[in-house]
Formats: structure tokens, sequence, C-alpha cells
């Protein structure tokens, strides 16, 4: 057999191959997060979230929405030196974000078990 067909033999198994662990991955959910920051920011984003009532405040105003939040669990950074301070039986951690509008905010989020509730929203200065 020349090497042309064994190189196309070859190809064509390992793209196969490639198909099958690329669909097997993304059914179960499987990611990648090597980095603390997004690895953080994909167990905040997985669980059910609550609103607390100082954050509801917040919420109804005009300048941020729910959406400028969750683009924050998105693709915020996760401030470690204020984070990871036990509140009750959850952590407290702190998500550094942006709105839509380019608005710099942190976000309190207490991190239980079972769910993340968001605690305050401020503007960053």
């Amino acid at each position: 057999m020349k090497l042309i067909h064994r190189m196309a033999y070859f190809l064509v198994g390992l793209s196969v191959g490639i198909f099958f662990l690329i669909f097997f991955f993304n059914a179960k959910g499987t990611r990648c997060n090597y980095m603390p920051n997004a690895r953080v920011l994909n167990d905040l984003s997985r669980k059910p979230f609550h609103y607390s009532d100082s954050a509801s405040v917040v919420l109804a105003e005009s300048w941020i929405d729910t959406i400028d939040i969750k683009n924050s669990l998105q693709y915020g950074d996760v401030d470690f030196s204020r984070s990871k301070q036990p509140v009750g039986n959850g952590k407290l951690y702190v998500v550094e974000g942006q709105t839509k509008d380019e608005v710099l905010i942190d976000i309190f989020l207490i991190n239980y078990a079972d769910r993340v509730i968001l605690q305050n929203v401020k503007r960053r200065k």
C-alpha cells in the first residue's frame, strides 16, 4: 500500500475518533478548567442562583441588570485576596466585572454546597 493511501486512512480514522471524543465530552458537560479563576466561576455559574434583599434593591436600579451579573460570572475575575472568607456554612467570593455600559462592579457571592446567593453588588471606583 502506498504512503498516500496509508495517510488517507490514518486521517479519516483520526477525524472520526476526534468527532466521537468531542461528542462524548460535550454530552457530559465536561469543561477543561485548569486555572483557579475559571474553576470558581464555573462552580458559581452551575449552581442555583438566589438573590438577597439588598441585591434585589440594587438590581432594581437602572444602571445594572441580571444580564450584567451573568456576563460577569462568565468573563469576570475572582479577587482571591478578598474571597474565601467563611460565612456560615458557605464562603464569600468577590467577582470583579463590568456592566454593558462598562461600569466596573464588584459582585459579592456566598457559595454554599447546593446554591449561590448574590449578597450585594457595588460600583468599583
